[in-house]
């Protein structure tokens, strides 16, 4: 039948096109569907770090996941160049977490005794020391937390690359076409109808990102996810200004290719408006003029806001609905859409094969909320 597919997949982002790409490697006929264009809403306007342990600083579930998926990322590479001619721009310069007050150095540090007896590489770097790394940042720092491991890529190429990539194996991508329902018999997913028709599958896997739980049918099952707003803004100098990823409480500094500077990103929570506002733009320059105060001499390149989902408990939601056999969920990566997508990718399709998994999914369940309740 036509119509009829192993898998589908509803979301054209970073973690829809790693779960496209993973299914297409196992030899299932794959259907991609997107609402709008590929790659237009938070994957498309993420600053591409991976900040495993600069943006987790506590061991745990997620800490471990994201450990695993930023390990991934070479091979990775390397498969999506060879298959599609895409370069992901993986960048290994490792990443400073600034400290500007006394409570943040000594707090850094505990983070940094943490996580190395959790045997990752982080330490303790002076002044003198990072500002002989990068000479551009201010002398008003105390000091940074540098981690040799956290890198970055081009987020855009990223999402391209795994949707390409998908594509070369077979998979069917279809932009503009919304779903608006999904299709069940007796309990179990058979597939979802459309804005371009009804298609038939036994496994379903929602990636829509902050627009997942609109989409989820009625249960006693609800996501709690809620949309966050994030602006970012880039600037282009002719020498770069930067060559590590600069990371602080209130904003972070990625450089990228051509002397580009991307500068991100503001936390505005409960909102699906993308505008770009001047509050925000200039809440950002004032604190990247602090970091890094020659970034007033750059020349202004553009402006652009992304909508990243959010979780009640910071964990993403990655695993088959309890409530209806076939249909699986990952969502809810918040900052780490990117970071985690070659592991998200991985372990939906060990999921819907049922094999055996390489990480523990049960802080991630669909259900887990329900279980404090009781």
């Amino acid at each position: 039948m036509p119509n009829k597919y192993d898998c589908i997949v509803i979301g054209g982002g970073v973690n829809g096109g790693s779960v496209a790409y993973n299914l297409a490697k196992r030899g299932k006929k794959v259907l991609l569907l997107e609402k709008d264009r590929l790659a237009s809403k938070a994957s498309g306007a993420a600053a591409g770090m991976l900040a495993a342990q600069a943006e987790l600083e506590e061991d745990g579930p997620l800490f471990h996941l994201a450990k695993k998926s930023r390990s991934m990322f070479p091979v990775l590479a390397k498969e999506i160049k060879d298959l599609t001619g895409v370069d992901i721009e993986l960048v290994n310069k490792g990443m400073y977490k600034v400290a500007f007050t006394e409570e943040e150095e000594n707090r850094f540090k505990h983070v940094i005794n943490l996580q190395t007896k959790a045997g990752e590489q982080a330490e303790w770097i002076s002044r003198e020391e990072v500002r002989r790394r990068e000479p551009a940042l201010s002398t008003a720092i105390r000091g940074a937390m540098y981690i040799e491991k956290d890198g970055q890529v081009a987020a855009p190429h990223m999402t391209f690359g795994f949707l390409k990539a998908a594509a070369v194996l077979g998979v069917e991508i279809r932009e503009f076409t919304e779903v608006s329902a999904f299709l069940f018999d007796n309990g179990k997913i058979a597939g979802v109808r459309t804005s371009g028709g009804s298609f038939e599958s036994d496994k379903v896997i929602l990636t829509g990102g902050a627009w997942s739980e609109s989409l989820l049918p009625d249960s006693e099952i609800h996501l709690n996810t809620y949309p966050v707003k994030g602006v970012c803004f880039s600037v282009v100098t002719h020498q770069p200004l930067l060559t590590g990823t600069i990371f602080s409480h209130s904003c972070y500094l990625v450089p990228k290719k051509g002397g580009r500077l991307l500068v991100g990103a503001t936390v505005q929570p409960n909102t699906f408006d993308q505008t770009v506002t001047v509050d925000g733009i200039s809440y950002l320059m004032e604190k990247a003029k602090t970091l890094v105060p020659d970034i007033v001499h750059a020349e202004w390149e553009k402006a652009w806001a992304g909508i990243r989902p959010q979780t009640s408990d910071g964990l993403p939601y990655l695993g088959e609905h309890p409530a209806y056999e076939g249909l699986y969920v990952a969502t809810g990566h918040f900052r780490n859409g990117i970071l985690l997508s070659p592991i998200t990718g991985e372990l939906i399709a060990r999921l819907v094969d049922r094999e055996p998994l390489a990480a523990d999914l049960r802080a991630f369940r669909i259900d887990r909320h329900l279980e404090r309740t009781l």
